[in-house]
């Protein structure tokens, strides 16, 4: 760091050479030391610039701003700005927030393209200035190129790309540093208000072979939907078009970031509708990165963990004993995990995982007979269950290794009242952290201490299983959310 404390503003940068001067009250920090560096942790306040040369998925740019937010830090970009550059509905929702300004500040060029770099705000050519700083306050984007096309004689926003820093012309160098003076030592810039947006859509993939529920519970939503009046659509992945069909959207397929529920829930949410799960929940649960840095900041009791990167591979063993797990950020439904007991099998697996993301997670092994689920919807408990270790393995669910088949441990409903009062409150408490969607608790209890593994978003409810004691009541429950939310938004419209 080569100035300020850690009130301070903060810009993270890939290398230090990368920022053009010194700023009163800012701070320069290293990605790498931002991310492992315990001083910019749980204790850190403040604004965090990420100007890192690359953002890309599981990239040191893309965890930068992950960890801000899991921090309780304010990145600029968020991670759902970054999920979303590439994204055509992005395009598409800009192009509708700028309005007039692209047509009248670009209708004297004859050419049909046009790219504009903007600096915290700030372009080269002063008669783009209201453009560029509308893009920012939409994006909060330190530095990006915005790329333009004309068609049928109208300009559209094509896409938003970030400008190599690394390598700047002196003349733009001088451009940024002025820009970024004049950023850091006015007013922040107001944040625009957004714009606010009973059918129900349930999308889902009839060829996944683990979906989060299966056909039966699938038929018992739709009939707890019906019954409170309102009107059920499964939708699948090529329905996209249709989102504004509807007034909300249940995703009932596994949910990645990089993946098209994610596409989805951020289109419906941008559309105005109600959203289980939102984009949010599905970027922070499906990173255990995200909630490693979030339990520690809250002090929540999870296994002794420790983030992996190229460079502190020796130290996992040292640090947390084997046999010890490493997980792979995004794994879901035990795909990514895995157990290693020698030095060899560490190392090896670790620049596997590390091959996909660069920074992992890995954790100490604490085998227990079964794991305690809690689902919670809207802040509240819905129902609890045991899941057991698959027959003669370490984990719930054991695939076969040339990635086919599977076998699952049982699921056993526990009513409510029959499991460890503390186990059920801190559920809560981590659930509500990542927000009031729809989330699977999952902890493991150790004699009578208990160990947060992780919040999903995207539960499971099957029928036979999560079931088993509430019947149709547990549909009833999560239907009435949707009823409620659609209800409220509909009133304040």
């Amino acid at each position: 760091m080569r100035s300020g404390n850690l009130k301070d503003d903060l810009v993270i940068v890939s290398d230090l050479l990368d920022w053009p001067q010194d700023i009163p009250g800012l701070a320069v920090v290293r990605a790498q030391d931002f991310l492992t560096d315990p001083a910019f942790g749980v204790n850190s306040a403040g604004r965090v610039f990420n100007l890192c040369r690359s953002c890309r998925y599981q990239s040191l740019g893309y965890y930068v701003s992950l960890l801000a937010e899991a921090r309780g830090q304010q990145p600029f970009p968020r991670l759902a700005t970054i999920a979303d550059l590439r994204s055509s509905t992005q395009a598409d929702w800009l192009n509708g927030c700028l309005g007039d300004t692209v047509q009248r500040e670009l209708a004297p060029l004859r050419k049909g393209q046009f790219e504009l770099e903007v600096y915290f705000g700030h372009s080269e050519a002063k008669r783009y200035g209201k453009l560029a700083l509308q893009l920012f306050n939409l994006l909060k984007i330190p530095l990006m190129r915005v790329r333009f096309e004309r068609r049928a004689g109208e300009w559209r926003l094509a896409d938003v790309l970030p400008p190599a820093i690394d390598g700047m012309t002196q003349r733009r160098r001088d451009l940024l540093g002025k820009a970024a003076t004049e950023f850091f030592t006015a007013r922040k810039p107001a944040h625009q208000p957004r714009a606010p947006r009973c059918h129900l859509a349930i999308l889902h993939d009839p060829g996944n072979p683990e979906p989060p529920s299966n056909r039966e519970a699938m038929r018992k939503f739709a009939i707890a939907a019906e019954a409170l009046g309102m009107r059920v659509h499964l939708i699948t992945r090529a329905d996209f078009s249709r989102l504004g069909e509807f007034d909300a959207l249940f995703i009932r397929d596994t949910t990645f970031a990089n993946h098209y529920t994610y596409r989805f829930s951020r289109q419906a949410q941008a559309q105005g509708l109600v959203v289980i799960d939102d984009p949010d929940s599905i970027l922070k649960c499906n990173n255990k990165v995200y909630l490693a840095a979030l339990f520690a900041r809250h002090h929540l009791p999870a296994p002794k963990t420790l983030l992996v990167h190229k460079g502190n591979i020796g130290r996992i063993a040292s640090g947390l004993a084997l046999p010890c797990v490493l997980k792979q950020p995004d794994s879901s439904f035990s795909l990514g995990v895995v157990k290693v007991d020698t030095r060899e099998q560490l190392r090896g697996k670790a620049c596997e995982l590390l091959e996909k993301s660069e920074l992992i997670i890995a954790q100490e092994y604490l085998p227990t007979e079964f794991d305690w689920r809690v689902v919670i919807l809207d802040r509240r408990i819905l129902c609890v269950a045991k899941y057991y270790m698959a027959p003669g393995y370490w984990q719930i669910i054991k695939h076969d290794e040339r990635g086919g088949a599977y076998v699952e441990g049982p699921a056993v409903a526990v009513p409510e009242t029959g499991a460890p009062g503390e186990m059920l409150r801190l559920a809560l408490q981590a659930a509500n952290l990542i927000g009031d969607g729809f989330y699977g608790v999952d902890i493991k209890q150790v004699g009578g201490r208990f160990y947060f593994i992780e919040v999903n978003d995207n539960p499971n409810i099957d029928a036979g299983n999560e079931d088993a004691l509430l019947k149709g009541a547990l549909y009833r429950e999560v239907m009435q959310v949707f009823l409620t939310r659609i209800r409220a938004r509909k009133v304040s419209r």
